[in-house]
């Protein structure tokens, strides 16, 4: 695809967003980012990966747990106090976000994108939700747990991607409102889905 655009998708855990993502960025021939991005903002700021990995996606708090006991820093082990406050650490994130959709067409899973890239004129956001049962069903067969325990999970890892959107950007995760398209994966499947995001793009 020729022209610059940058694709951001909130999701539920569970609902496919990663795999949806995965698919778009292979179809349209661009990049694609999501844990890779933690690595990137390590390597922005000389922190160990360790630091961005504990703190990836949750609010306040688990960004302060993060650095409570102390992280290698250039080698040198530090406490939380003398490295970055949480916004900080947000911050060298968004930096490396906002770097990435100036040098290249991508597509972004997480990490409030949107929200960084709001002022973007060449980002869409979309956020991928599912009914709760499909959703089980993949992180069972993904994680292979049992159906009680994918319950638990999906709850508590909505709980934190939640707390971490809205500590940040004073907005609601997964609020219609906060993104261009809300997609409820369970009408078209994934792959539909995919194909739906891909032909928004297309006619943009």
């Amino acid at each position: 695809m020729s022209k610059h655009i940058i694709l951001t998708i909130g999701r539920q855990f569970g609902s496919g967003g990663r795999i949806i993502g995965k698919k778009l960025a292979d179809t349209l021939g661009i990049s694609y980012y999501d844990k890779e991005l933690l690595a990137l903002a390590a390597k922005e700021s000389g922190l160990c990966p360790e630091v961005f990995e504990k703190a990836d996606e949750k609010a306040s708090d688990g960004l302060s747990h993060a650095f409570t006991t102390g992280f290698s820093y250039l080698s040198m082990f530090v406490p939380y106090a003398d490295i970055l406050s949480n916004e900080g650490l947000f911050k060298i994130q968004s930096d490396v976000i906002r770097k990435l959709a100036e040098r290249e067409s991508c597509v972004i899973v997480g990490r409030c994108a949107d929200y960084i890239l709001r002022d973007n004129p060449h980002c869409i956001s979309f956020f991928i939700h599912d009914k709760m049962e499909n959703r089980v069903q993949r992180v069972v067969e993904r994680q292979q747990i049992t159906v009680e325990q994918a319950k638990d999970l999906i709850v508590k890892t909505d709980k934190s991607r939640a707390a971490y959107y809205d500590y940040f950007t004073n907005k609601t995760w997964g609020m219609s409102s906060s993104y261009n398209f809300s997609i409820d994966v369970s009408v078209l499947g994934i792959d539909h889905t995919a194909g739906f995001i891909t032909n928004v793009m297309e006619r943009r």
